[in-house]
């Protein structure tokens, strides 16, 4: 059977891209890194650490462990090294290498622990990739997988062009082999390449008029994230112009629309190797 392939990343390669990562991943800090399970892991695997803003985040919190971060772009891995070299507590507590997450280049039971975080979405064969994290981590080690569930997006007032924009991110992203949807299907997928003790959590983000100030920050995070795929969308033609001014204008109304409401879920996963 031939291996799938990516074709691409929704939200480009660009230095913004970039800067958005590491903004994402503190706003989304207190949600995602909340009672990890690695107090007990001094040798951890991140697969897809990008430009290591999970990373600096990881190596605070849990002070022992050092971080081995793969990923399969050179210029990712080229700015994590120079941002974390800026990190006091990184100090000699991490290695970055190119590789691809279906093909890890370490040995089996090399780490006690692993994580994951928005990469799965980005992969043509994510059980792959699962696979081989499970075969490098030594019996007992734990696993956390965070994954997007795109179809949880709600919005009020309602926003036709923003919807249908969502819609047409989502499109593009199964069409680069990716798969905005996988949050649902990580306890499949974690079953199937054997990983046992899994657990599921949904994690929801649902702000409305009793938290108007966290309300318009998110709002402020979800635009710059959508607006980080138009221009891929308008080059592939899946998207127009009209479409996006559309999508700007309406999230502005919304964001100050005193009866406002945001609601997104994503899917953390928590396993072990049995």
């Amino acid at each position: 059977m031939t291996e799938k392939q990516t074709k691409g990343y929704v939200h480009g390669f660009t230095p913004e891209e970039q800067d958005r990562l590491y903004r994402q991943a503190r706003f989304a800090e207190h949600r995602v890194h909340d009672r990890l399970p690695f107090w007990r892991s001094r040798n951890l695997l991140e697969v897809g650490c990008g430009v290591g803003a999970q990373t600096e985040i990881l190596l605070r919190y849990f002070p022992e462990l050092h971080i081995t971060g793969i990923d399969p772009s050179e210029p990712n891995l080229e700015i994590a090294r120079n941002r974390l070299a800026g990190v006091p507590w990184a100090d000699g507590r991490f290695t970055l290498k190119l590789a691809d997450g279906a093909r890890l280049p370490d040995a089996t039971d090399t780490y006690d622990s692993a994580f994951l975080c928005w990469v799965l979405e980005h992969v043509a064969e994510p059980a792959l990739v699962l696979s081989e994290v499970r075969r490098v981590l030594r019996a007992g080690s734990p696993v956390v997988c965070s994954e997007v569930q795109n179809a949880s997006f709600f919005l009020e007032p309602y926003s036709p062009n923003t919807l249908a924009y969502f819609a047409a991110f989502n499109d593009h992203q199964l069409e680069l082999g990716g798969d905005p949807f996988v949050g649902a299907k990580l306890g499949n997928l974690l079953q199937r390449v054997g990983f046992t003790d899994i657990h599921t959590e949904v994690k929801t983000i649902h702000l409305d008029n009793r938290t108007p100030g966290e309300r318009a920050e998110f709002l402020d995070y979800w635009t710059e994230l959508l607006l980080s795929g138009a221009p891929g969308l308008l080059e592939a033609g899946k998207v127009s112009e009209e479409v996006v001014e559309g999508m700007k204008k309406e999230l502005k109304r919304v964001g100050h629309d005193p009866d406002a409401v945001f609601f997104f879920s994503f899917v953390q996963a928590r396993a072990r190797v049995g």
